[in-house]
């Protein structure tokens, strides 16, 4: 009996597996139809472009890496740029010198003794400021106060090293209420 179940299962596993392989078989057939009838649009890769270097014609110039190029960091490029920086030096150092300008708003101005005095919020603390105070990290110097404005003359350095002056002006802020 134990024989008779064998070769049952046998024949229907072989029947199965001959079912497969003719399903395989149009299977395969269909797929190469449609790999003949698929045709791939790529577009070529072209070339790479030939690379043509080109001389260095600056021989006569100022070197782009040469020590010439740096500014020199321990002093002034001239008597005048020293001159500048020295007269920009030589005042007492106040607070607002410690805060750039971008971090200060002028809020207002007042008249007191004839004079006019800018009002400034720092860090959430309200300063008062007249002509000839020091204000900015630039050596600023106040050279006026008006209404709507403080005007003060800073000392810098320019790209090429010399210090010179530049004139900046604080506008008013109002806040948004």
């Amino acid at each position: 009996m134990k024989r008779i179940l064998c070769i049952t299962a046998g024949a229907l596993m072989l029947s199965a597996l001959g079912a497969c392989t003719a399903d395989n078989d149009e299977l395969i057939s269909w797929m190469e139809q449609q790999h003949k009838e698929v045709k791939p649009n790529v577009p070529p890769i072209y070339p790479p472009k030939k690379f043509d270097p080109q001389a260095y014609l600056g021989v006569t110039g100022v070197e782009p890496f040469g020590s010439q190029k740096l500014i020199p960091v321990g002093g002034p490029a001239n008597d005048k740029s020293s001159t500048v920086l020295a007269a920009a030096k030589a005042h007492a150092t106040q607070e607002l010198e410690s805060y750039p300008l971008d971090s200060m708003a002028m809020v207002g101005s007042l008249q007191q003794g004839g004079k006019t005095h800018g009002l400034l919020m720092v860090e959430n603390r309200l300063h008062d400021v007249k002509v000839g105070d020091w204000l900015g990290q630039n050596y600023g110097q106040i050279t006026a106060i008006t209404d709507s404005q403080i005007t003060l003359r800073e000392t810098v350095q320019d790209p090429t090293g010399e210090w010179i002056e530049r004139t900046s002006t604080l506008q008013i802020q109002e806040k948004a209420r």
